[in-house]
């Protein structure tokens, strides 16, 4: 049995910068499980994730050379399977429901506690539920930590859309916490 040559990530990515596939493969093998979990979050489900992945890996390898080491290249990586992703979805599916600020109503409140105690995968599965302009805006701006200003620049919406996308994606993501509350506790809902 042939056994992997152990490389740093520096070394991966001077062989990457290189051409060398078997780097390429190794980087690949190295990020492609957590980097598929990114694209998961903006995929409608595992199939076109796994396509969002492998053409964020193609722009990882053809921009290897604009990484220039400030910063994690975990988090460079990431950031480009955000960004092609979204690239992705606008190309393959009717993009975004725009609702107005003010059209966005008031958020239920929801025990913390239940919200706390909720399953990862469940709290995954809500959020792939969330209609793709809720879940592309949710998604970048509470888990990747990106701002409303950036969003808008991202997705082409303006921040005001941003923040009314976010505000409807947590009322409905709210409504949902609080279904599954009261049927923890056995209560009508």
């Amino acid at each position: 049995m042939f056994l992997e040559p152990k490389y740093t990530i520096h070394q991966l990515i001077d062989r990457c910068r290189a051409g060398e596939r078997k780097a390429q493969e190794l980087l690949y093998k190295q990020f492609a499980s957590k980097m598929l979990g990114v694209c998961m979050r903006y995929a409608t489900d595992r199939m076109e994730a796994e396509d969002m992945l492998q053409n964020g890996f193609i722009r990882v390898f053809h921009k290897m050379d604009d990484y220039r080491g400030d910063g994690s290249f975990e988090g460079w990586v990431r950031r480009i399977m955000v960004h092609s992703s979204i690239e992705y979805y606008r190309k393959h599916h009717k993009m975004m429901q725009i609702i107005d600020i003010d059209e966005a109503g008031h958020e239920p409140s929801v025990n913390p506690i239940a919200a706390a105690n909720l399953d990862a995968k469940v709290l995954m599965g809500m959020i792939q539920q969330l209609a793709p302009g809720y879940r592309i805006v949710f998604n970048l701006y509470a888990l990747e930590g990106y701002s409303h200003k950036e969003i808008a620049e991202i997705v082409g919406i303006t921040e005001g859309a941003s923040k009314s996308q976010l505000s409807r994606a947590r009322t409905i993501l709210k409504e949902q916490i609080a279904k599954i509350e009261g049927k923890s506790y056995g209560y009508a809902g």
